[in-house]
């Protein structure tokens, strides 16, 4: 049966090398027909883009007929210093809001963010788990949600004081932009070893608008959205709501979330914005169906783990948030920006085990933030300056019951678990002529983490735990011309544990006081460029060297439970590259590569010495590719295909998932008639129905590594949306 499954998991495999060769041919036959598009001499004799009516830009409307997609330089604020993406040293890529909606089923991130390179995602298909992502390594260890990426909506935090985010609350049918900065991110965010992802809301158009988007398709999806949006004097706005239903590909996988989504901005006079941030989700539904064994996944791939069906595994969430952000100007040159928010939310969650299997989490998540951003000339040069101060809390209420097949049991845990953290930052840019930008930063952070045992039966578990870590970073550009820009940056982060990692396995309650935080110097050199309207590209490579590494491992009286030791020293080094080319107007190809050497340099367990081994849960090469068209009638066509590469699945590298191909297609017609838009679309996930995994499971117990993904599916849809006062009626 092994072999079987083994010669099963090769026959999908594919071989990198074809791929590449495939792909460089597709690039090298369109750069070439594209009327020289990487010749110097051209860069003169390149057109502007066609104007666009102000309206149809304004709205973020797909292309009208007349329109040329371009690809330029793009505005970035991931480093909290407002600057083109050419002109940032540092690797940052940004997503748009074609990429993110038009004929997407809009269920995760990674429909969207698969294009980045680095990023590698899991647990597309667990809604009970969360997507699971990893930037250069960072964030691999989760077994849900997402660790050592800071994120952001709108600016505000979707990423706890601890260091966890979750993704569950967040709507893309109304997100028109995401912005991912990968590498080192601490001197400006805490803790962020990975970078920062920050999704921001899609802007209204001057002419209100009102939109409903229904589609359905295979195992048993379905999702119904209403959107409107508009500009009414000093006021704009965004309001979104959804309904979305998924039976799942595996047994105990359904899903039921509906989820409402809305951004005000006040302009309060010429130099000050107040805006209003409004997100709920209910999500009463959203099974786990657990890890299989590599001989369960061979006889039915769509089987759930037994003891999961037993215990009726899966979780329950209903989350509130309401956010403010305050920005005024002074002049052209001075601003300052603050924040506040309040987060509420209740949660639910049920395991395959008995002792402690259910668990009940009241959580409030609140903060605010506090910045001034300056320019201007020092020794006539021009620099700029951003100082500020994050504060950020969270109170969660945690209950441990035990788990009596699906049905609540006796009390066995209760403690109140209190983070709070607090940040100093400033990052400095300075002009040092020559073609030369010089960019210093540094942050200083204090993490306190306290527990209050409230279960005395077994004694009191209270205790405090804080950590102290300081920040720095140094980034220096050149930019002799805007198609060959040169940046180095040397940085250090760190990663604490959060309250769930905090857990300790030796005990009933309390925390790991073992545990240390994760700490990283990292060194980065990266060459990006542009020629406007036909090219855009980048290309890095990292190194960087990890202190304390925190590794998740199970113990086998608390199955699918994650408790974590600090792993000693590892090491990652990789390349990443990212090219997008248009060699014919309509005509758009993309290609990301990342290659990752991410190893245990020293790490010794009661279990053995893995010195030298890989890093579990990143895969050493992953390769995305698309080839998308959008013809002047507003035809859009996608094709898409993300190669990734062999995966070790625990610190011994004694299992491991073969290597995977799977390509995705998507069609969309948006087109007009007076005040109407109508857009239907299609789509096919796994096109060519690879098998492969949707998610694996670091360091399971037992063998039960895997998660099979969905074989091929289709899904499709219609948007129809009225535009008040616009065409005729």
């Amino acid at each position: 049966m092994r072999q079987g499954f083994d010669n099963a998991i090769q026959s999908n495999a594919v071989d990198l090398g074809q791929f590449v060769q495939v792909t460089a041919t597709l690039l090298l036959f369109f750069g070439l027909g594209a009327q020289g598009v990487l010749a110097e001499e051209d860069l003169t004799n390149v057109d502007p883009p066609a104007e666009v009516p102000a309206a149809a830009t304004e709205s973020g409307l797909e292309p009208a007929a007349n329109e040329s997609t371009t690809l330029d330089s793009l505005p970035v604020h991931s480093r909290r210093i407002p600057e083109d993406w050419i002109d940032a040293p540092a690797a940052i890529t940004v997503v748009d809001r074609s990429e993110i909606q038009l004929g997407r089923q809009q269920l995760g991130l990674d429909e969207s963010l698969s294009k980045v390179p680095g990023l590698f995602m899991q647990n597309r298909t667990n809604f009970a788990q969360d997507l699971r992502i990893s930037s250069r390594g960072f964030g691999a260890r989760s077994s849900f949600g997402i660790r050592g990426i800071k994120v952001f909506v709108d600016g505000i935090p979707a990423t706890l004081p601890d260091g966890q985010a979750g993704v569950d609350a967040i709507d893309l049918g109304s997100t028109g932009r995401i912005e991912v900065l990968r590498g080192p991110a601490s001197s400006l965010y805490g803790s962020a070893a990975g970078g920062v992802i920050h999704l921001h809301t899609e802007e209204p158009p001057d002419l209100p608008f009102v939109e409903g988007r229904v589609s359905f398709g295979a195992l048993g999806f379905a999702r119904q959205q209403l959107k409107a949006g508009g500009r009414g004097g000093p006021v704009d706005y965004l309001v979104s709501g959804t309904r979305t239903h998924v039976d799942g590909y595996r047994n105990q996988s359904g899903f039921r979330a509906s989820n409402l989504n809305g951004r005000f901005r006040w302009q309060v006079d010429e130099s000050s914005q107040l805006q209003l941030v409004l997100n709920a989700v209910d999500s009463p539904k959203a099974d786990d169906p657990g890890g299989l064994t590599r001989e369960e996944v061979h006889a039915d791939r769509r089987q759930a783990r037994t003891r999961n069906l037993l215990f009726d595994t899966g979780e329950e969430v209903a989350q509130q948030k309401l956010g403010l952000v305050y920005r005024k100007s002074f002049g052209d040159a001075h601003e300052i920006a603050a924040r506040s928010y309040l987060v509420h939310r209740d949660f639910e969650n049920r395991l395959p085990f008995t002792s402690g299997g259910a668990v009940d989490l009241e959580r409030l998540f609140f903060g605010g933030g506090i910045s001034y951003r300056g320019e201007g000339e020092l020794f006539d040069r021009q620099h700029q300056l951003v100082i500020g101060l994050d504060v950020d809390a969270q109170r969660d209420r945690r209950k441990r019951f035990d788990n009596l097949l699906g049905v609540r049991g006796p009390l066995v845990f209760d403690q109140h678990e209190d983070v709070t953290g607090w940040g100093l930052y400033a990052q400095w840019e300075i002009d040092l002529g020559v073609d030369f930008e010089l960019s210093v930063g540094g942050r200083f952070d204090r993490v306190e983490f306290d527990v209050d045992d409230d279960f005395l039966q077994d004694g009191d578990d209270s205790g405090e735990i804080h950590f102290d870590e300081f920040s720095p970073a140094l980034a220096l550009l050149w930019h002799p011309t805007p198609a060959f820009n040169v940046f180095g940056r040397v940085s250090t982060s760190f990663e604490t544990p959060t309250t769930t990692e905090l857990a300790d396995p030796e005990g009933s309650g309390g925390f790991n006081s073992s545990l240390d935080p994760q700490t990283a110097l990292g060194y980065e050199l990266g060459v990006k460029g542009l020629l406007p309207g036909r090219l855009r590209y980048e290309l890095v490579y990292y190194d960087i060297d990890v202190e304390d590494e925190l590794v998740p491992f199970e113990v086998a009286s608390m199955p699918e439970r994650r408790f974590f030791r600090n792993a000693g020293e590892s090491s990652r080094r990789g390349v990443e590259a990212a090219l997008e080319v248009e060699p014919h107007p309509g005509l758009t190809l993309s290609v990301a590569y990342a290659h990752s050497d991410l190893r245990f340099d020293r790490y010794r367990t009661p279990a053995g010495r893995f010195d030298g081994n890989r890093i579990p849960g990143a895969p050493r090469n992953q390769l995305h590719a698309e080839i998308a068209f959008r013809h002047r009638s507003g035809l859009f066509v996608s094709l898409d295909a993300l190669y990734v590469g062999h995966v070790y699945l625990n610190d011994a590298n004694t299992a491991k998932d073969g290597s995977s191909l799977v390509s995705n297609f998507r069609v969309a017609w948006p087109f007009h008639s007076g005040r109407w838009r109508i857009t239907p679309f299609l789509g096919v996930n796994n096109l060519f129905d690879r098998a492969y995994q949707s998610n694996v499971r670091i360091n399971a117990f037992g063998g039960r590594y895997y998660e099979p993904a969905p074989d091929r599916n289709l899904y499709g849809g219609v948007g129809v949306r009225w535009e008040f006062g616009s065409g005729s009626p």
